[in-house]
């Protein structure tokens, strides 16, 4: 055998194969459940997130948004688990329009935001191509729902953020990012290796690797 083929088998050798991007039936299902859990947790994070933000935005105008990461991170873990296109953005419109249906002050804007900070996360697994799942890609999957969330706020509805000062929406989007960043990235991450360590995810590569570590 040549150098040169040799060095061409060498290189082949060394090329990961590629992924398969297709979603499975197992992917649907997880997705659809994984929906319906973040839903409820939506639900109730209405009371709770809704207190905080009050009282948060009481002391500083804007500050409010650093109560708002949990309700973005169904985007975040479904992006971590299934790790196929659209992931991210299907549960976290099912698990919005779950939390529309048990029943919310905002009705159906609830789906609408749902949509934005789904493609807002989405956006993050793609720039990285589906391949990066880690701690930083979660927390910068939760600043892009965060950040998608400030411009759907600051131009829908009846008083969009836009007619309020600069000082507020300032104060927003950064009380946001660091909201996206620990309670949608970080705490998201968490729970998907938790919920990985009980075997629950073993078909997925979420579940194999956290096995692979211990």
């Amino acid at each position: 055998m040549s150098t040169s083929t040799s060095a061409s088998v060498a290189e082949t050798a060394t090329v990961p194969a590629a992924r398969n991007l297709r979603w499975r039936v197992v992917d649907i299902v997880v997705a659809a459940v994984l929906g319906v859990a973040i839903g409820l947790v939506f639900w109730g994070w209405n009371v709770v997130g809704g207190a905080w933000f009050g009282a948060a935005d009481a002391v500083t105008p804007g500050l409010g948004g650093i109560a708002v990461g949990i309700w973005l991170i169904g985007g975040v873990i479904g992006g971590l688990v299934i790790r196929k296109p659209g992931a991210a953005l299907v549960v976290e419109v099912v698990a919005a329009i779950i939390s529309m249906l048990i029943g919310n002050v905002w009705g159906v804007s609830t789906v609408l935001s749902g949509l934005v900070q789904g493609l807002g996360a989405e956006l993050v697994f793609a720039v990285f191509l589906y391949r990066r799942f880690g701690v930083v890609v979660a927390a910068l999957s939760g600043v892009g729902a965060a950040v998608a969330a400030w411009i759907f706020e600051m131009f829908y509805g009846s008083s969009p953020n836009f007619l309020k000062s600069f000082e507020f929406n300032a104060i927003y989007l950064g009380a946001l990012v660091v909201s996206g960043i620990v309670l949608a990235g970080v705490v998201g991450w968490l729970l998907v290796r938790a919920l990985a360590s009980t075997g629950a995810l073993s078909r997925f590569a979420a579940g194999r690797e956290v096995r692979q570590e211990v």
